[in-house]
């Protein structure tokens, strides 16, 4: 049986910045919910979260998980894809649909279609097991730190679409959008630089601030933001393809030619 933790390592994490010991979490009073039926799995991820400075709440199961997440909000959450009886896509579901919250998603299994489902359900980042712990505690930093309102950052405008990052609002012709994190990140990185192309290694790195990765992650997020922006998002016209580049957004929303 594969053991859910890698062995310690010296150096970086992939795509991260280097690996320091924990305690230096942007948020340090953030609620975060882990959500595993490994207890020793639980047990070591709460335990990293909680030297590094968050509030932990556990939970073993997916009934648990939603009731604990009614009783007490949280910030972030570290959600098993693999849960008895209810499964974490299940969880992530019910979770989005009772309002905007990270959740990090892992998973035992290596399969890109689970993590693309995972993606699809508005899970905004994902962890393969084996993982390293410390790994872990920088992706719920830097999905938190991404999470908080911009202050200063004033709304962006363009083709009927605002973008608000103080308030980490989204409107479409005076309608609210329902953007995970990520889909609102991505948004307002495309509104910011109209008519210019993007390759997905590009908006992986801008976006998520990943210096590599499974570019498939752009590519689910661009079809979801597409269905969420698009008066027909089998012809869009604001995030357009471009062949052998990547993505661009068009402000003027004009046919292809």
């Amino acid at each position: 049986m594969q053991p859910p933790f890698e062995p310690p390592q010296a150096g970086t994490t992939a795509g991260h910045a280097p690996d320091t010991t924990a305690g230096h979490a942007p948020g340090a009073t953030a609620r975060v919910l882990v959500v595993d039926d490994d207890p020793t799995v639980a047990e070591v991820v709460a335990g990293y979260l909680d030297r590094a400075g968050y509030t932990v709440d556990r939970a073993d199961d997916g009934p648990a998980a939603l009731a604990r997440a009614a009783a007490h909000r949280p910030d972030l959450v570290v959600l098993d894809l693999m849960l008895p009886g209810m499964d974490g896509l299940e969880v992530c579901r019910r979770l989005r649909g009772s309002g905007p919250v990270p959740v990090i998603m892992l998973t035992a299994r290596g399969d890109e279609d689970d993590r693309i489902l995972g993606l699809e359900v508005g899970a905004d980042d994902y962890v393969t097991k084996p993982f390293s712990p410390r790994e872990l505690v920088l992706r719920v930093e830097s999905v938190l730190r991404r999470a908080r309102p911009a202050a200063t950052a004033p709304p962006l405008r363009a083709a009927g679409l605002t973008v608000d990052p103080a308030a980490r609002r989204a409107t479409k012709d005076g309608a609210e959008l329902a953007l995970t994190l990520r889909e609102f990140d991505l948004l307002a990185f495309l509104l910011r630089h109209p008519g210019r192309a993007f390759g997905r290694e590009d908006l992986m790195r801008e976006v998520w601030g990943w210096d590599f990765g499974d570019l498939s992650t752009v590519t689910v997020h661009v079809r979801r933001l597409r269905g969420k922006v698009e008066d027909d998002p089998a012809r869009p016209r604001l995030i357009r393809t471009v062949w052998g580049v990547g993505y661009r957004f068009d402000p003027r929303g004009q046919e292809a030619g």
